[in-house]
């Protein structure tokens, strides 16, 4: 079969689109950013698109042409820079559903979430339930698949958190440490999508993608730490207030771009628990979902589980300190510039040019200390830390040689902070 899968590079649709291809069909896969995912999967025909700006159904039928289903995979936790989630979750999805119908597209699996309900006060769950609406309303042959916490080899977002939480040094410090969770493994979802295409299951349905029991997310965390080969640990509570205190945090930094597990619209969805009907899926499947413990076992952690459970959660750390470091480095340049600019002018550089070189440096370092807090200019924001950085080893060696002699001179000062940016610029893609 051919089949386009929305959101083919995400922690979900990459293992779906791994699975169709093990199946044998051609596959296409539509995102923004599709170019790390083309190196990676080579064998997918990809579009890159924003589904977002695609709100008519005119927009889509040029893609879905020729598809014999369509997967959507695709999804965003809050409103953002670059997310809308009426029009990711219900615009496009109607749009979407409609050019299916007109291009004789047979089968539309739709991955939704647990929770989903159009009179949820949490504007993810609502626009996910408009979303199945319009996808159970059409004459499609449908299936919505209703996950829980979804768990999968690869990690960001909520699953990263975990991992994080659970790597935590001495302790594991959890926010609502009883809520009930019900895991799911991402090829156990890859599995009922892989059956919804092929139409093993029966047309029509919505199901809920759960393990048999639920389990506090205290055990979910112990159950973590297990699996990184880690110490035994207390899972310590956090108070409510800490929690809402992030989800300020995350939401503020949001608008900038960063997409943290932390915002307000994760913490809303484990103070309702995700929990949902284990039993629905065990009645049209012989295929049973496995447990966290056995999800876990299949997947088994090695070194890189361990450094990055132990470092993400140093990432906002690291960029927190750039961005104060090159900021006050500016901010001091300013307010000190007949001093730094009488340096380069008694090594005879003429005293207007002095200044001039001390006002364009503490500009660029302001720049780009500001500049690196935005997403979207981060990594060009390092890569200029890096650039500057450089100039001023080679200004310095140029024109004030005989700092190199002090203990405390710019090799000192400049080695660690080019290592940190070059740390930042690694865990830059981690999503």
């Amino acid at each position: 079969m051919k089949i386009l899968v929305l959101g083919g590079y995400g922690l979900i649709g990459d293992a779906v689109i791994g699975r169709l291809l093990r199946d044998g069909h051609q596959v296409t896969g539509l995102g923004r950013e599709v170019g790390d995912a083309g190196r990676r999967r080579p064998a997918v025909r990809w579009i890159a698109a924003d589904m977002s700006k695609l709100p008519a159904a005119e927009d889509w039928l040029p893609v879905v042409a020729g598809m014999d289903a369509v997967v959507n995979a695709a999804g965003a936790l809050q409103d953002g820079p670059r997310d809308r989630l009426d029009a990711v979750h219900r615009g496009s999805v109607v749009a979407l559903v409609a050019a299916c119908e007109q291009a004789g597209v047979h089968r539309f699996a739709q991955i939704s979430a647990i929770g989903a309900d159009l009179a949820s006060p949490n504007p993810f769950f609502s626009t996910k339930a408009q979303g199945d609406k319009a996808v159970a309303s059409s004459s499609l042959e449908w299936t919505i698949l209703r996950p829980g916490l979804v768990i999968a080899p690869a990690a960001y977002g909520g699953t990263a958190l975990l991992r994080a939480l659970a790597a935590f040094p001495g302790f594991i410090p959890a926010v609502m440490p009883r809520q009930p969770i019900q895991t799911v493994s991402v090829a156990d979802v890859a599995e009922a999508v892989s059956r919804a295409v092929a139409g093993s299951l029966p047309p029509r349905l919505a199901i809920d993608l759960v393990e048999g029991n639920a389990r506090s997310l205290s055990d979910v965390l112990l159950s973590f730490r297990a699996w990184l080969g880690l110490p035994q640990a207390r899972v310590m509570p956090m108070p409510a207030i800490l929690g809402r205190f992030a989800s300020v945090v995350a939401d503020a930094v949001g608008v900038l771009g960063w997409r943290s597990p932390l915002r307000s619209s994760a913490l809303a969805a484990l103070a309702d628990g995700i929990t949902g009907n284990a039993r629905s899926w065990n009645a049209v499947c012989d295929h049973p979902l496995q447990p966290l413990e056995a999800t876990l076992a299949d997947m088994p952690a090695h070194a890189q589980e361990r450094w990055f459970a132990r470092l993400w959660l140093a990432k906002p750390v690291i960029f927190a300190c750039l961005s104060l470091f090159w900021l006050v480095s500016g901010i001091i340049g300013m307010i000190r510039q007949d001093q730094a600019a009488d340096i380069l002018a008694s090594r005879g550089v003429s005293v207007d040019f002095a200044h001039i070189c001390v006002l364009v440096g503490s500009a660029a370092d302001i720049v780009v200390g500001a500049a690196v807090l935005v997403r979207p200019f981060a990594k060009p924001a390092l890569l200029a830390m890096i650039a500057i950085t450089l100039s001023y080893l080679a200004g310095a060696t140029l024109f004030v040689p005989s700092l190199w002699l002090d203990p405390l001179g710019p090799l000192v000062k400049t080695i660690p902070g080019l290592c940190l940016v070059l740390v930042a610029l690694a865990v830059l893609d981690e999503r």
